[in-house]
């Protein structure tokens, strides 16, 4: 079992990780959904990034708006 972590175990974490989930957003709605708006924003962000390296990668750089 080098490195291996039971089935068992893997349920309960994702079942907690769950649970978590559905008791902040039900206990603080607001701040879930800024939480989840920031996640987004960084997303966006790393995406923009990404493109703004490709475009001048291949020589195509124009600034995204």
């Amino acid at each position: 079992m080098d490195g291996e972590v039971p089935v068992n175990l893997k349920k309960v974490l994702v079942l907690a990780g769950v649970a978590l989930v559905l008791f902040l957003l039900i206990t603080r709605p607001e701040e879930s959904a800024s939480a989840v708006q920031t996640a987004l924003g960084w997303l966006r962000e790393g995406a923009e990034s990404i493109i703004t390296f490709v475009r001048s990668l291949f020589g195509t750089a124009t600034p995204i708006s």
